[in-house]
């Protein structure tokens, strides 16, 4: 008995490398460390918190600010009359933040589709370098302390780094098909954890001089990138005569590999040859309306899952040093480098779900077990005793199981979403998808870190945990349609190979 085509799974590295060329290797690392470089700049800010609520505050109502004489001199500057009311603040930045990205990733999604990506990325990692060098280092310098300037500035910063993602996906989705894109993006999106270890550690190493130095230090690198990516960044196969994704997919190997996970039930199983461009090769493609965009099949869903998923993915990249240094009284640097291996846990997390969703071409039963995991970790964690091995294991297994959905869902899926059948004819969608699911995703995130302020101030950390264990509760709740509709289709492959055996 023949096998349905829909079934004849490939090894999905086949095409993947037989495609792969230097070119390839050289995008791959251009976009991986420039995303890294812009999350580099944003962990600096929450791994400095500590020291910027003691420049803020009078260090006679500040426990850990040293005595400093003569008194007026060295207090003369200070925001806030508590370290509490500091701390609120810089919970109310981070919202500030996360909702000028959300709206500037709807909107750089849009541009992105329309203009040189690699302008539009390049321009928002210089940009935004010069932002954070004024907000950090500058105004430290200077000794200009003002609230709304802090806030001002904060909020150009976000809508600068939203260029950032949509961009670099894009270019992604343009050179690495469906052959392995599980494993392919899952192992690219490890670049904001890349990040912000980078952050931490170079925050780390210069906090001893100052806070205003770290940022200097991740400015000035994210700038340099910024240049690099101008001048060394393809967007697309066709800019070095290579063909596009779709293009020379001759043999139903490759269209079968190439195949995106987003098609709907009753296609054609005989039509499986897919292209990104529009049918009439003369014709530029147009890229695809926001509404349009939404209506495509999966990214409602998607885009409030993640919304609920970064909320807590997000709330940990702020607050998890203050929290291990607030909570266990560890020092700021040490808590710094402790945090990495929540990020160490993503990394892994993202690259072995990213794989076995290869394997198993379903993305959303993947996603399932692991978020089901991770309300098991996350209620692990909040009773994590002052240790920190045990703290550091335990970080790790949360971040597996919480970082690696999220960056499936800001990658890989993304890119699925995109790249569907019904975008045909349209070739330029990506960026604007990637857009709404990820701006979807940091509205979430904003709203959720004036949340975690305010719960740990009136309930604790405790309750802080409870809050992201119905966050990620919630996350498996949006994608049930999906998952039922996967494990399903699962089922029936599984028994049409039984039959076919």
């Amino acid at each position: 008995m023949a096998v349905p085509g829909s079934l004849r799974r490939q090894p999905a590295n086949r095409g993947l490398v037989s495609h792969c060329t230097h070119h390839h290797i050289v995008v791959f690392l251009l976009t991986f460390f420039s995303y890294s470089l812009l999350h580099a700049s944003r962990k600096t800010f929450s791994n400095v918190k500590v020291s910027i609520s003691s420049q803020w505050t009078p260090s006679c109502l500040n426990s850990t600010a040293p005595e400093l004489r003569p008194y007026e001199l060295w207090n003369s500057s200070h925001l806030f009359p508590s370290a509490e009311e500091a701390t609120l603040f810089l919970g109310t930045l981070d919202t500030i933040f996360l909702f000028s990205y959300a709206v500037g990733l709807f909107v750089s999604g849009i541009v992105g589709d329309r203009l040189n990506l690699r302008w539009v990325l390049s321009f928002g990692m210089c940009s935004s370098a010069l932002v954070v060098f004024f907000f950090g280092t500058l105004t430290e310098w200077l000794h200009f302390y003002n609230k709304w300037f802090y806030c001002c500035l904060w909020v150009v910063n976000g809508l600068l780094q939203s260029t950032g993602w949509p961009c670099v996906v894009a270019v992604m989705g343009n050179w690495f098909g469906k052959a392995g894109r599980g494993f392919v993006f899952g192992l690219w999106s490890a670049c904001a954890s890349v990040g912000n270890i980078l952050g931490a550690f170079l925050a780390s190493c210069v906090l001893r001089y100052g806070y205003e130095y770290a940022f200097l230090v991740t400015a000035s690198v994210q700038f340099a990138g910024g240049v690099i990516v101008f001048f060394g960044l393809l967007t697309s196969p066709k800019e070095v005569g290579l063909p596009e994704l779709g293009a020379d997919e001759g043999d139903g190997v490759e269209e079968d590999a190439n195949r995106p996970l987003m098609d709907d039930d009753d296609a054609d199983d005989d039509d499986r040859n897919y292209s990104i461009q529009a049918t009439d090769t003369d014709s530029q493609p147009k890229a695809i309306g926001f509404f349009q965009a939404c209506c495509l099949p999966g990214v409602v869903l998607y885009s409030l899952a993640y919304a609920c998923l970064k909320l807590v993915n997000y709330s940990f990249f702020f607050w998890l040093p203050f929290y291990l240094s607030n909570n266990f009284g560890w020092k700021e640097a040490e808590a710094d480098q402790l945090s990495i291996w929540y990020d160490v846990g993503g990394i892994i997390g993202g690259t072995i779900q990213g794989l076995i969703s290869d394997v198993l071409q379903k993305r959303a039963p993947v996603l399932a077990i692991s978020l089901l995991f991770a309300v098991g970790s996350l209620f692990g964690y909040s009773r994590s005793p002052n240790s920190k091995p045990i703290n550091a294991v335990i970080m790790a297994i949360t971040g597996f199981f919480i970082g690696g959905p999220s960056n499936m869902i800001s990658s890989a899926i993304s890119a699925d979403l995109g790249r569907q059948d019904l975008v045909r004819g349209s070739s330029e969608a990506l960026a604007t998808v990637t857009g709404i699911v990820d701006g979807t995703g940091s509205i979430g995130a904003a709203v959720g870190q004036y949340l975690v302020s305010l719960i740990q101030e009136n309930l604790g950390w405790m309750w802080v945990f409870y809050f992201f264990i119905l966050m990620t509760s919630s996350t498996i709740l949006f994608i049930s349609p999906l998952i039922v509709r996967e494990v399903k289709l699962l089922l029936h492959e599984r028994h049409l190979r039984m039959l076919a055996e």
